[in-house]
């Protein structure tokens, strides 16, 4: 099997005002030449590790059963750092969607040959990351055209958001969630049923007219479920 390569690469976010780290894979047969859908992954570290997206991709470009795809991960730096900036409330939360708007994406653009329209350019999570993705999406719908939501955390705020949302252009999702979330361990301490609130989601966002594809899985809230999802889920979105 040909093996992409991943480029450990860092950019200095003023929204942010911090230093990010990102993960860039890269096919094997990358070139200048051609051009690429983008794929950006928050909770980047755990999608490329945990996840194992490099060799997922690998085979899917393989079997040319996948379009030519960059896969962009955003690791978190810590527990807080992840809260602060992918939680609704969360005090970076507005700063950091705004850097995956205003200055990821366009630095992709610029370094790497994107197809540097809204269908070009996908997010992906799990849980909060999920969480973040849809927010960011909802907030940027022309710069971004596809989510791919595993098991997001579903709050309120999440939810007005998706019944405030009134762009003429809704993006496509892809959402799958647990039938065994009903008990998830939250970073804070408690637990949290995560299937109803998802439910309503899925609820919402048909009733908006989104193009959904909406799956409960049987398992729980873990990359022992996520990770054999991943072929499916870049299939739906980038297959040939």
């Amino acid at each position: 099997m040909n093996r992409g390569t991943v480029q450990d690469i860092s950019l200095y976010s003023n929204e942010l005002q911090e230093e990010m780290q990102l993960l860039v894979y890269l096919p094997a047969n990358y070139s200048p030449l051609y051009k690429y859908t983008v794929l950006i992954a928050s909770d980047g570290k755990d999608y490329f590790q945990l996840g194992r997206i490099p060799r997922v991709v690998d085979e899917l470009l393989d079997n040319k059963e996948i379009e030519n795809i960059i896969v962009v991960g955003v690791p978190y730096k810590s527990v807080e750092d992840r809260n602060n900036k992918y939680e609704p409330t969360g005090k970076q939360h507005g700063a950091y969607l705004r850097f995956l708007a205003h200055e990821l994406a366009p630095y992709l653009d610029e370094y790497y040959p994107t197809y540097q329209v809204g269908m070009g350019r996908t997010l992906i999570g799990d849980s909060l990351a999920a969480t973040v993705s849809l927010s960011a999406a909802l907030r940027y719908p022309n710069i971004f055209g596809r989510v791919i939501l595993q098991s997001p955390k579903v709050g309120k705020e999440l939810l007005a958001s998706v019944e405030n949302f009134k762009s003429a252009q809704p993006f496509t999702v892809y959402h799958v969630i647990g039938k065994g979330e009903t008990a998830v361990k939250l970073t804070s301490g408690g637990t949290e049923d995560f299937v109803e609130p998802n439910r309503q989601l899925n609820e919402l966002m048909k009733n908006k007219g989104f193009s959904i594809f909406y799956e409960e899985f049987d398992g729980d809230h873990t990359w022992k479920h996520w990770q054999p999802d991943l072929k499916r889920a870049l299939v739906q979105n980038f297959g040939m």
